[in-house]
């Protein structure tokens, strides 16, 4: 492989528009934009029913994977947000109809707000993408898609592999014997999440070093110094780049669930088997963003995962004074700090992740956000939090392109 990778964004008619591109491609994956219930020809919600809402936020998924050549069994990772936890039964009546050979890793939570009034479901999309972005040349990739009796089963995959990375489906603090939910507080929790973790890694002869990126979903924001604590024991020399999300609600009443993406240096058929150890994980902090207990960034093969981002000033550690178009100014100043310390620019973000104490404050973010991009704006997805934490307003974390590659790619 030789010269620049180039970031591929691009829209359909026959789904929602935004100020987001539906889909960006980069090397050998998609990210797709979070889909609200929204009709594209009427532009208004499809119906009051979670089912009916559900269909059509997958429609629109589906409507976006073909309009770039792909179908819905490409699909590698799916996230579900709900503003009723209740309706999760519901909605994987829907959701199981759309794949036909297997079923995806998944996430779901229930958040306190989605970015449309009316709206009760919002889903994400990562989809593989085998024939790359240019100048790779097109090769027929093999997803593999595994479970292993030592975690929780479920309706999905536990861990879905493609290209050089893993995407495991998010962790309850489920006991996988008895299939409940084990006994005690947070820290506990968290513990058995973190051990299904890697349960599933080990089965698939990998470790807890490979993970570069942690999403932490939180029934209460103030656990996050317990949780923190427990990472540590499972990450004794290395932390990836972590994000914490505090959910109105999760399945079964859990107080935690964990979310990874876990690097995969063998790749998957038809590469060629590496040593995992070859192609390395790099780990990066800069004094320029916010000192925090993991990595700011983590790069692996072809991307770079940016862990979530406050309002903070670097130099004094505390929230900037001001509303929501100020602290969501700094989160973008401390990523743009990220990106430029490794090398990169904001035109190279392929997926924006942002959480909102009021979702009211969409208007006031985006006339912030729109002004760090000079390209194509990035996929996004927005969800509004009961709580963040420091009291902060707003949280942004990203995922950016990494052309370059990390070690022994050139």
């Amino acid at each position: 492989m030789s010269g620049k990778i180039i970031k591929l964004s691009r829209n359909t008619e026959n789904a929602p528009k935004d100020l987001y591109s539906q889909t960006v491609a980069f090397s050998h994956y998609n990210n797709i934009s979070a889909q609200l219930p929204i009709d594209s020809k009427s532009g208004k919600i499809a119906g009051n029913d979670i089912k009916e809402q559900a269909m059509q936020c997958l429609t629109n998924i589906k409507a976006i994977v073909e309009s770039i050549g792909h179908v819905m069994d490409d699909v590698i990772k799916i996230t579900i947000f709900l503003k009723d936890i209740n309706d999760i039964d519901a909605v994987n009546e829907v959701y199981t109809t759309f794949f036909q050979s297997y079923l995806p890793t998944l996430t779901v939570v229930a958040v306190a707000e989605l970015p449309l009034d009316g709206a009760l479901v919002q889903i994400e999309a990562l989809i593989s993408n085998g024939e790359g972005t240019t100048p790779q040349a097109p090769c027929d990739l093999i997803k593999v898609a595994r479970n292993t009796g030592n975690a929780p089963k479920g309706l999905y995959t536990q861990t879905v592999a493609f290209s050089h990375y893993n995407n495991i489906s998010a962790q309850l603090p489920i006991d996988p014997k008895s299939g409940n939910m084990i006994a005690g507080g947070v820290k506990e929790q968290a513990e058995q999440c973190l051990n299904n973790i890697k349960a599933i890694l080990e089965s698939i002869d990998h470790v807890m070093d490979d993970v570069v990126k942690t999403t932490i979903f939180l029934k209460n924001i103030s656990d996050i110094e317990a949780v923190n604590e427990v990472c540590t024991k499972f990450f004794p020399g290395y932390a990836p780049a972590r994000s914490f999300v505090n959910v109105s609600a999760l399945p079964i009443d859990a107080l935690v669930q964990i979310d990874t993406v876990v690097s995969h240096g063998d790749g998957t058929p038809p590469q060629l088997p590496e040593d995992t150890a070859l192609l390395v994980i790099e780990a990066s902090n800069t004094d320029n963003a916010p000192k925090l207990p993991y990595s700011h960034t983590v790069a692996f093969s072809h991307y770079n995962h940016i862990s979530g981002q406050l309002p903070l000033d670097p130099k004094t550690g505390v929230v900037v004074a001001g509303g929501a178009k100020e602290q969501t100014e700094q989160c973008l100043k401390n990523i743009k700090a990220i990106v430029e310390s490794v090398d990169h620019v904001m035109d190279e973000v392929v997926k924006i992740n942002i959480q909102l104490k009021n979702i009211a404050d969409i208007d006031a973010v985006n006339e912030v956000y729109t002004t760090f991009f000079k390209s194509d704006l990035p996929a996004r997805t927005i969800v509004g939090v009961s709580a963040i934490a420091m009291d902060a307003l707003v949280q942004i974390d990203a995922v950016v392109s990494n052309c370059e590659g990390t070690p022994p790619q050139v």
